[in-house]
């Protein structure tokens, strides 16, 4: 049985004008995307005003965003003037452990945020010695850990599966259900490996994540109303963020190992627009994070000036 060295992907259209759009609104996508998560972590890393371990997460986090759109957006802005667009088996391979290392990563640094606000608004007296440097840098130890762990489990039982053909995918970047479908041979357990390995640990972590802000929110209530203004506005933006990744997410995995003709859409969705929202989301509803960019925004065109 020959086994695929390559895969042609079909992508979002195969209409040449139509591929010129989708060329140019991606492009400027992911443009947007990098500069806006690169700007969040220049700003946070620039000023003394943003030392806390909120925005030492969220660095970690917009990092995870810019490499999740990197992963899909360059292929996908490269087929487009491609006139035969195909990846090859590795390269296939490499792209599926990309995203769903990035997106255990991501996971376990959102749980981490809400840890953090937790501790934060219920435990004020004992934040400061409970969220130091080491708990801080060992949460995101474990967070690239956990990545690298759900990953491998995902690569570890694709790379062994026979592929003798067709070889054509119909979509716009790799990913486990599209390729169970054009194995020669029963998936039907691997697919219910994705289930448990991704779609599971998605529901359960979401399911966890909304059970502690609500507990956050309920205990708002003893607070001034000015703490509760502050408080409620950084956890809008947090839940918002993990609204935005984890329905997606448990969209895409939750459900019987098979592929929907609007699956398209829901991978824009997490891949772009989620990456693209993220930075916009922390800081238009972040007091903190506008006057920083505008500190470090005055300070890079005073400096031109010179």
């Amino acid at each position: 049985m020959k086994n695929m060295t390559e895969f042609i992907l079909l992508g979002l259209t195969q209409d040449p004008v139509k591929q010129k759009i989708v060329f140019a609104i991606f492009l400027v996508f992911y443009t947007a995307t990098v500069l806006e998560n690169l700007l969040i972590i220049l700003t946070i890393k620039t000023s003394p005003t943003l030392e806390s371990p909120m925005y030492f997460f969220l660095t970690y986090l917009s990092f995870a965003d810019s490499c999740i759109s990197s992963t899909t957006a360059t292929k996908l802005i490269v087929d487009n003037h491609s006139k035969k667009p195909t990846i090859s088996f590795d390269e296939c391979m490499t792209q599926i452990f990309a995203e769903h290392f990035l997106a255990g990563v991501e996971v376990i640094v959102l749980t981490t945020m809400a840890f953090d606000r937790y501790v934060a608004i219920c435990k004020p007296l004992h934040y400061v010695t409970i969220m130091n440097q080491p708990l801080c840098l060992l949460l995101v130890g474990v967070a690239w850990a956990g990545g690298l762990l759900h990953s491998m489990i995902q690569i570890f039982f694709m790379l062994p599966l026979p592929f003798c053909g067709p070889n054509v995918i119909d979509h716009f970047m790799c990913d486990l259900y599209l390729l169970l479908e054009l194995a020669c041979t029963d998936t039907h357990m691997l697919g219910l490996m994705v289930v448990a390995n991704s779609g599971l640990i998605c529901m359960i972590n979401f399911s966890l994540l909304l059970v502690s802000y609500g507990i956050i929110l309920y205990s708002l209530r003893t607070h001034s109303s000015a703490a509760r203004r502050k408080a409620l506005s950084t956890c809008v933006s947090h839940i918002t963020v993990v609204v935005l990744f984890f329905v997606p997410c448990i969209f895409e995995y939750i459900r019987p190992p098979t592929t929907f003709s609007f699956d398209k859409m829901v991978a824009i969705f997490y891949s772009f627009l989620t990456p693209l929202l993220n930075p916009l989301i922390y800081t238009f509803r972040n007091t903190e994070m506008k006057n920083a960019v505008k500190k470090l925004w005055s300070k890079t065109v005073i400096n031109v000036e010179k």
